[in-house]
């Protein structure tokens, strides 16, 4: 079993590092001080198998009244089969796509748009729409099987992501939820607090921030390396301070592809007394996370890019969201759950989203991953990110390879997820219509991106071609791509 932490001789901090897998031995029994900040850097002990709590202290830097005391988080990587890969064809017989005849020959490259659906959804969201479409919660055996499947789907996902039931909660979309947390932060500072964005986001997870300047806040941009598209964690040190409340960043582009170090970057701020909001709508369709070891405040993302219906699902934890005033009913104020929903909840969708636990529960099971609920899903998500690296590699060696085009993002696979967009001479839309033709389905645009791409010095009237996977997709699929590539660019 692999443990995840650095140990630091006794009274050094670790401050600002990144943590490194492997850094000590399973059964390595501890005898060291950790300093660190407040908040996410407890999370930075991660699986210390054999480690005797006892013998670990934990210092606490740099605190914030507003920011709760850190505790030392232990937990268990699942047990995983030496040597497992991710069985590709169990995977693709969960989704009924790969069955429909009218898409035989085509491979789906516009997964970071909307993934398929797993067959657990559409059969929880049919069953719901066929014999509990009521309101739920009453005494009668269709209301009251619609309110657990609701209920079930909530505690689920919760459990899988690490944190309490109430701690997660749904929205129309993550854009909407966005904008009900924004409209929270408005209440909650005050004259001469400051947010940070950065100008790497989808647009969903910084416009909203950004209209806060409207109201008097000073807005920070941190800003990335315009050829890498990359931010750069000590860029974020220069723009931290006292007055600053909230850091908004993604965990990963849309468009750059990289994956941001989210643990590292949340100890930043919390070291410096501010929250931390992440949109992770580009990274959870690449594995589910567990929020508690990442140590975010807020952490964001989209049902319909991870399996399921068109929901925003939405992760607060309580010390933040106990604080932000109220959006909901005042009646509904003491509820964690639905003090940034305002909307009502589309029950159906609610309820199905519980199929997206079935699904990861089914590959867990399939593949011999045990464990709870979080340490299953660690599991799957590490098969998932293993099968998507092997086959983005050659995707981006041949891109690279090309001198005609520029492709955004990092060119090795291990950091980055696979969602790969390139800036050609002529629009993207015009060469993703021309894929097409040869069963190609990918898109071309500026996908909401318009900032960073802008900021990178790329033509966002033409945009770029985007080509995105996850686990689902095939090895075939994939050269499929790329005799395509060779043909049309």
């Amino acid at each position: 079993m692999e443990a995840w932490a650095r140990v630091y001789p006794k009274g050094k901090s670790v401050t600002n590092h990144t943590p490194a897998p492997g850094a000590f031995a399973a059964g390595r029994r501890l005898n060291a001080t950790l300093i660190l900040p407040c908040g996410g850097m407890s999370r930075f002990v991660r699986g210390l198998q054999g480690a005797a709590p006892k013998q670990i202290r934990l210092l606490s830097q740099g605190c914030s009244e507003r920011i709760a005391r850190p505790r030392l988080t232990i937990l268990r990587k699942a047990a995983l089969v030496d040597g497992m890969t991710l069985d590709i064809d169990f995977v693709r017989a969960q989704f009924p796509a790969f069955e429909e005849p009218s898409l035989q020959g085509q491979a789906f490259f516009e997964n970071a748009g909307g993934s398929y659906m797993c067959r657990p959804v559409i059969e929880r969201l049919e069953r719901f729409h066929r014999q509990r479409k009521v309101q739920p919660y009453a005494p009668y055996a269709a209301s009251r099987l619609g309110g657990e499947e609701m209920d079930e789907a909530q505690t689920r996902l919760a459990a899988m992501m690490g944190v309490e039931t109430d701690e997660l909660s749904f929205g129309p979309s993550t854009t909407q939820n966005t904008y009900v947390l924004a409209r929270a932060f408005a209440q909650f500072m005050s004259p001469g607090d400051a947010i940070i964005v950065t100008n790497q986001d989808h647009e969903a997870n910084t416009g909203p921030w950004r209209r806060l300047a409207d109201e008097g806040f000073e807005v920070r941009e941190w800003k990335i390396d315009p050829e890498t598209g990359l931010l750069n964690p000590e860029d974020l040190v220069d723009l931290l301070d006292e007055k600053v409340r909230l850091v908004c960043f993604p965990h990963c582009s849309n468009v750059v592809g990289a994956v941001n170090p989210v643990a590292e970057i949340t100890a930043l701020a919390h070291a410096a007394g501010a929250f931390v909001c992440v949109d992770g709508v580009s990274y959870a369709p690449h594995g589910f996370v567990n929020v508690d070891m990442l140590g975010a405040d807020i952490y964001l993302f989209s049902a319909y890019k991870t399996y399921g219906p068109h929901q925003g699902i939405m992760v607060i934890r309580r010390t933040l969201g106990m604080q932000l005033p109220n959006q909901g009913h005042y009646f509904n104020a003491g509820r964690l759950d639905k003090r940034f929903t305002p909307a009502g909840p589309d029950h159906a969708q609610v309820a199905a989203c519980a199929g997206m636990a079935d699904y990861m529960d089914k590959l867990a099971a399939h593949h011999g991953i045990t464990g709870g609920p979080a340490e299953r899903v660690s599991g799957v998500h590490d098969l998932m990110r293993a099968h998507e690296e092997a086959l983005l590699q050659p995707l981006l060696d041949d891109l690279a390879a090309r001198n005609s085009i520029r492709l955004i993002g990092p060119v090795t696979a291990a950091g980055r997820a696979p969602t790969v967009a390139v800036a050609l001479a002529r629009p993207g839309e015009a060469v993703a219509r021309d894929l097409a033709e040869h069963g190609i389905m990918a898109g071309g645009g500026d996908f909401y991106a318009v900032r960073p791409l802008g900021a990178m010095g790329v033509d966002t009237e033409k945009g770029v071609l985007r080509l995105s996977f996850v686990h689902y997709t095939s090895r075939d699929e994939v050269d499929q791509l790329r005799a395509a590539l060779d043909i049309c660019l």
